[in-house]
């Protein structure tokens, strides 16, 4: 494997996790656009994709491959339960 091939491989795992929780972000700042209008789109997004980055690192670690649905579930969860950490629980 060459290094241009690692790194696709790298980006690939990551980038499922990384566009769901900036989809995520910015759904949530359209629907509750009163509720969050003091947080900025960065911070959920940021939130979001962290977590949704480690539930995929879990589930690659625990199911012993990529792309398991359990996997995908559980980054879904794990982007929801930040962005509302980040949007409604810790507000600066």
């Amino acid at each position: 494997m060459s290094a241009l091939d690692a790194v696709l491989h790298f980006l690939n795992f990551v980038l499922p996790g990384v566009l769901l929780g900036c989809i995520a972000a910015a759904m949530t700042k359209v629907v509750w656009f009163r509720t969050l209008k003091g947080v900025p789109l960065w911070r959920l997004a940021v939130w979001g994709a962290v977590a949704a980055v480690l539930a995929s690192i879990v589930g690659l670690v625990a199911t012993g491959h990529d792309g398991a649905v359990v996997t995908y579930f559980a980054m879904a969860l794990a982007c929801a339960a930040a962005l509302m950490w980040a949007g409604w629980l810790r507000r600066s």
